[in-house]
């Protein structure tokens, strides 16, 4: 597999799972406030993220490739590693499996409280719509763009990584349309699984270059890496699983010993 398709997989991955959150978000509060509040926040976050991205692109850009490549290696690791840690909890059972349909309930529950306050105070825009779609759009658009940015610097191909990502928020964006419906039926915790492994992987890539390191069969470590990352994350899934079955089986011995 060629790094161009890794890069472009990568990136829509990981652009995809925002997406979905930030796409949640905002049907909650368009269908509940009204879609002028939902949609002006999230113009505005747009023009936001806009600046943001102009100006973090040519600042990256500037720095030398291996202290780029450190840099995005670290930051990387830190995305990733956080990402992959959750997955492995939620696979293994000590942790809930994130879902989307419940979040979705949830921000309808708060739209509809805070758009009856708006109404009887006589504002054209509801003034909770347009921040939690604002801020929905900003922080998940953040990732995106940190995301798309450091991956495309560092392979020198910005506009590969800006397509994959524009693409995957198009293609979310198109679903949550379609259904006008939280997008449960997206396997979000699988994706979030596999954002965790390869970002861990092109971090620990890109974090050994930029040390100094050079990887055997260069590029070619990367699919290996990948695997690792894969196979070791399963291992401890498995392990969790095998102590949360002890930790259960003894909890229900104390309490079957309490009961007599």
């Amino acid at each position: 597999m060629s790094r161009e398709v890794l890069l472009f997989l990568s990136v829509f991955l990981a652009s995809s799972v925002e997406g979905v959150e930030a796409v949640t978000i905002v049907l909650a509060a368009g269908l509940t406030t009204g879609w002028r509040s939902a949609l002006s926040g999230v113009a505005v976050a747009l023009l936001v993220l806009a600046g943001i991205v102009a100006g973090l692109g040519p600042a990256l850009t500037a720095l030398p490739i291996d202290v780029l490549r450190l840099v995005v290696g670290g930051l990387l690791l830190v995305f990733g590693l956080q990402w992959l840690r959750k997955a492995i909890l939620r696979s293994s059972g000590f942790k809930e499996l994130h879902d989307e349909e419940a979040i979705f309930e949830h921000e309808l529950e708060a739209a509809r409280a805070a758009g009856s306050a708006s109404r009887q105070a006589g504002w054209a825009i509801n003034p909770y719509g347009f921040t939690v779609s604002f801020k929905g759009v900003l922080l998940e658009g953040l990732e995106v763009a940190f995301i798309a940015v450091t991956f495309g610097s560092n392979q020198h191909d910005v506009p590969l990584a800006a397509i994959a990502a524009v693409t995957a928020v198009i293609v979310v964006v198109a679903a949550g349309v379609a259904v006008r419906a939280p997008l449960s039926r997206v396997p979000e915790n699988t994706l979030k699984y596999a954002v965790g492994v390869m970002l861990t992987s092109f971090g620990m890539f890109w974090g050994a270059e930029g040390a100094g390191a050079s990887w055997p069969g260069g590029d070619a470590s990367i699919p290996a890496l990948i695997a690792f990352t894969l196979l070791l994350s399963w291992g401890l899934v498995f392990g969790l699983r095998r102590r949360r079955a002890r930790l259960s089986a003894v909890g229900a011995r104390t309490v079957a010993a309490g009961a007599r």
